[in-house]
């Protein structure tokens, strides 16, 4: 028996992609706009994405301890249902060692 696959309640961009939704696309502002103004952030290679009010955080970061704090300002904005911390730190390893 072939099963129907449904039609999707949501629509789909150009590229075959879903749509961004309205609140995904505040919520990446709200995410991006807290990471650009808190000190230990700003100046960090990290890319806000969400989809379904889920924050992924990618790129590369300094340190743990920047790590850390961009996942939990991630989380104190309002709307943001779950964080994927998925930001990798520098190697930072030097030559020579």
């Amino acid at each position: 028996m072939v099963m129907p696959w449904p039609f999707p309640d949501f629509p789909f961009a150009e590229d075959g992609q879903p749509a961004p939704d309205g609140a995904d696309v505040r919520l990446a502002a709200l995410v991006a706009q807290r990471l650009s103004i808190d000190w230990t952030t700003r100046r960090q290679q990290i890319t806000v994405t969400v989809q379904n009010r889920v924050v992924i955080l990618a790129g590369l970061v300094a340190d743990a301890e920047t790590r850390r704090v961009a996942g939990e300002l991630a989380w104190d904005v309002s709307g943001v249902f779950d964080v994927c911390n998925a930001l990798r730190l520098h190697s930072g390893r030097r030559r020579g060692r």
